[in-house]
Parts: C-alpha cells; sequence; structure tokens
C-alpha cells in the first residue's frame, strides 16, 4: 500500500511483464466512488502530457473499480516539501523544475488539451515526482470538464482543500481557471518557503503564508520568507517565484494571470513582471467556518450541481 485517502488506497503493482504500477482501489463506502471513478476515467484517458500522471488502464467489474496508473517512484512533493529532512533534497535547482513543470501541466489543461479542465483540487499531496524529481500532476476525481470557450462554473458542493482554494470558490462555489491559479500561487509560496499555508509560523509567530510573504515582499526582507535550506540558491531566481506567486493569489479574478501568462513570466526574462499587491486574506476569517458549514449540508443533502 502506498497510501490511503477518502476514495480508498493505493497499492503499487507489476504486470507480468515486469512493469511497475500504481493501482487505486475505490472503497466501497465512498460516498463519491462511483462519481470520482467516471470522472478519472473520462477525463484522464483523454489527457496526454508529461506533467500529467498517466492512467494505463482500468477495471470495472461487480463491485471493484480499480484506475490503474504509471508508478511514480518518488511519491508526492509534500512528502518532501514539509518533511524537516527530506526538504534538504528538495534544492532550489529541484524546486524550480517543479514549479515549472507544474505550470506547464496546468497551461496544457487550460489551454493546450483537446478538453478544458479546471482541476479544482491542485496541492502538494497532489503533484507526484518521478525517478527525476519531474512533476506530474495526479487526482481527478474533483476536476471539472469545461466546453473549449468556457473558462468558469459554479457549484453548490465545495470540494477540495481549503488551505488551497481561492476565496470565490472556498465563499461561494465559484470556480473557474483562475480558481487553479490561486491554488498553484499558494502551491509556490509552499515551495519557496518549505511550510504550509494552514500552519505556518515563524519564531514565536503563527501566521498564514500569504500575508507573511505580502509583508515581506513589501518590507524587502523576503529572506525571511525563503526555506533555510535555500540561502544559497539563487536570489533572482527566488524573488521572480514570488513576484510570480503573489499576483496568483489575489483576491480579485481578474488581477490574477493566465496560465499562458504565468507560463511564460517563468521562461522568459524580457517579460516585465506585475508589481505584487496586497492578497487575499480570508485565512483569519469566518471563511473557514462557512466552508466546513457548506461541506456538512453537501454531505447531508447529496446536492451537486
Amino acid at each position: 500500500m502506498l497510501g490511503q485517502g477518502g476514495f480508498g488506497a493505493v497499492y503499487k503493482g507489476k504486470l507480468a511483464g515486469g512493469e511497475l504500477i500504481a493501482v487505486k482501489r475505490l472503497s466501497t463506502d465512498s460516498g463519491q466512488g462511483d462519481l470520482e471513478f467516471k470522472n478519472e476515467v473520462l477525463l484522464v484517458a483523454k489527457l496526454q502530457h508529461r506533467n500529467l500522471v498517466r492512467l494505463q488502464d482500468f477495471c470495472l467489474e461487480r463491485n471493484e473499480r480499480l484506475l490503474i496508473y504509471e508508478f511514480v517512484p518518488n511519491a508526492s512533493l509534500d512528502q518532501f516539501l514539509f518533511d524537516p529532512v527530506k526538504r534538504a533534497y528538495l534544492g532550489w535547482e529541484k524546486r524550480y523544475k517543479i514549479i515549472g513543470g507544474i505550470a506547464r501541466g496546468l497551461l496544457y489543461l487550460h489551454e493546450d488539451s483537446r478538453l478544458r479542465i479546471i482541476h479544482r483540487d491542485l496541492k502538494a499531496s497532489n503533484i507526484l515526482l518521478d525517478a527525476e524529481m519531474n512533476p506530474k500532476i495526479a487526482d481527478f476525481g474533483m476536476a471539472r470538464l469545461c466546453a473549449v470557450d468556457q473558462t468558469h462554473g459554479a457549484t453548490s458542493k465545495i470540494v477540495g482543500t481549503y488551505r488551497y482554494m481561492a476565496p470565490e470558490y472556498a465563499m461561494h462555489g465559484q470556480f473557474s481557471v483562475k480558481s487553479d491559479v490561486f491554488s498553484l500561487g499558494v502551491l509556490v509560496l509552499e515551495i519557496l518557503s518549505g511550510q504550509k499555508n494552514s500552519s505556518f509560523h515563524k519564531g514565536d509567530n503563527v501566521d498564514d503564508l500569504l500575508s507573511y510573504a505580502w509583508r515581506n515582499w513589501k518590507d524587502g526582507t523576503t529572506n525571511e520568507l525563503v526555506d533555510s535550506t535555500l540561502k544559497d540558491s539563487s536570489t533572482t531566481e527566488v524573488m521572480r517565484c514570488l513576484q510570480i506567486g503573489l499576483p496568483c493569489v489575489q483576491e480579485n479574478v481578474a488581477e490574477r494571470p493566465n496560465m499562458a501568462t504565468v507560463a511564460l513570466m517563468l521562461t522568459s526574462y524580457s517579460v516585465t513582471l506585475p508589481l505584487p499587491s496586497q492578497p487575499a486574506f480570508f485565512m483569519h476569517s469566518n471563511t473557514q467556518s462557512e466552508v466546513e458549514m457548506l461541506w456538512s449540508e453537501d454531505l447531508n443533502s447529496g446536492a451537486t450541481k
């Protein structure tokens, strides 16, 4: 067994020819099991990109629902990033490559594939790392398929992980390609700092990561934000990523860049980066309790659009 989630368990397996695979087995008592299973099969089977985990096959027989994926040997990003020992292995070169790969994968989902996919649950535990530490976006059980000319939607069922949620989605169920961009911004700041947004702390001060990153940018003390294991890294690239991450977490959807712009800012030094402004400050509001209430209501009613 490689891991366990609300959907069921993931196992490491081997085919007759010796190829390693990861098998996701949906639990029979998972309330969203059938829906998530159909979602992943229909969506992921049609997606082909080096920064997306590859679905190789599936099984739907009696009560068994199995998804067979390529085996990704280095597990997920969170197991390195938030481990006090393992995160030292993630030097700046690896972290920069991971940020760039996630951005390319999202760009493909939003603009370059035959389908337009909004992931809705982009987070460190859903970024898998292959043998060369290349990132692969995984877990499309919460993803939504949109028409090619559609960029947003709404739902009465809010799903995902709170600390990565855009405020308009957490509060009103409004999701878009820009809500994925918000999640990416949180992820970039976590990669820079080596800490979780929900439990960020520096010394005796407990804060949310977005607020802390903004204050350090504004005060010119960004070295206080950066993971201590990265002190000898490229200051220019670190600052560049910070200046890209902060615009992604703006409260106003229109002020966030799209993924084409993000990918260009990461690869082209001729692009003028936007000056960051104050990000969304919703971590200390009543949002969390309200979101939990919505989740509770949805679990009881099964309402969805």
